[in-house]
């Protein structure tokens, strides 16, 4: 037996805490904490240390990116992160993924896709909102005022890495990958692990931000 999942909610509206909660408490998902703002969510995290928490862009005292922020540059072994936001293109989601936040989600999500969701993140294996996250890294791809740390030199990448890194950027889940390359899933799952490595990336989304920003692949 595998140990259960465990998430900490943040967010300031009772209706969602308690909705996320009853649904991940269904599938088997231990949902340690609850947060209202983004001061007792980076609390939350450190008494509780989740495997991912759902994170709310908006909350008092400190909002969801800066709380992200602390958390992800905090000691130890960071959980996943994903954003949670009213909107689908929402001005504070593009620095969140850059922050190193690992994709989110619409608060009108299904119940499918938040525990679908929350497993995938976990486990690093796909992008999140796939057409949601490449419409919003489209439209923010190519501002100057990003951080610098997304800059990445594609050169140490190989042919097939390259080929690679294009198709995740385009939303394409390992499953995809390995169907368009007609190579299997743990083919497919090493090549990214090897691109991350090789970009020094968190996860599947900062490669998807490389990919646009060094123009590998265009809006």
């Amino acid at each position: 037996m595998t140990a259960a999942l465990r998430v900490v909610v943040a967010d300031d509206q009772a209706l969602v805490r308690a909705g996320f909660r009853m649904i991940l408490t269904a599938d088997g998902i231990d949902v340690v904490a609850e947060a209202t703002t983004g001061v007792e969510a980076v609390d939350a995290v450190h008494r509780h240390r989740p495997d991912v928490v759902l994170m709310d862009i908006r909350m008092p005292d400190m909002d969801g990116l800066a709380a992200a922020r602390q958390i992800l540059t905090g000691v130890g072994e960071a959980p996943r992160i994903i954003m949670l936001t009213t909107f689908d293109l929402d001005q504070y989601v593009y620095a969140a993924l850059t922050a190193g936040a690992s994709g989110f989600l619409l608060k009108d999500v299904t119940p499918e896709q938040l525990v679908a969701a929350v497993r995938l993140v976990r486990s690093g294996d796909a992008l999140l909102a796939p057409t949601i996250t490449r419409r919003l890294v489209q439209r923010f791809a190519q501002r100057d005022t990003d951080p610098p740390a997304i800059h990445r030199d594609l050169s140490a990448l190989t042919p097939r890495e390259l080929e690679v890194l294009g198709l995740l950027a385009q939303g394409l889940s390992n499953a995809e990958l390995a169907g368009r390359l007609h190579l299997s899933e743990a083919t497919v799952k090493t090549h990214v692990a090897r691109i991350l490595a090789k970009l020094g990336l968190r996860d599947r989304v900062q490669a998807v931000v490389v990919a646009y920003r060094t123009g590998l692949v265009t809006p």
